[in-house]
């Protein structure tokens, strides 16, 4: 549900933007101030079955809390990605390594999880 608000959040200010920036809908392009917003929020949406898919299998057949402390760690790097993205490209950096940190270790918890699960009998 956090990803869910996280996300809500995010078109708020690709809304809010498209007035700030004077992007007229539908467009998307031509202010780079503009663009930042849009693709952290792009970029999010890109990113969330990628999340949430491992998310929900480590929390199933490996560790719920150690899958859930994962999760806010992504939405925590989700965070940081957006406040640096949206002041230069290049300080979108540190969270996105955060956030797809979070997503590999999600995936190899998942996966251990299923061969566990597998294995067991």
């Amino acid at each position: 549900m956090l990803t869910v608000a996280f996300h809500f959040f995010l078109a708020t200010r690709v809304a809010a933007a498209h007035g700030k920036f004077n992007v007229k809908l539908p467009t998307t392009t031509g202010n780079a101030d503009f663009e930042r917003v849009f693709r952290v929020h792009m970029n999010t949406l890109e990113w969330m079955p990628t999340f949430l898919l491992p998310l929900w299998l480590c929390a199933i057949y490996l560790n719920d809390i150690a899958a859930a402390m994962l999760g806010l760690v992504w939405i925590g790097g989700r965070v940081l990605y957006f406040t640096g993205y949206i002041k230069a490209v290049e300080k979108r950096l540190p969270g996105f390594f955060i956030q797809s940190t979070a997503c590999a270790l999600l995936f190899v918890g998942a996966v251990v999880g299923i061969v566990l699960h597998g294995t067991s009998g």
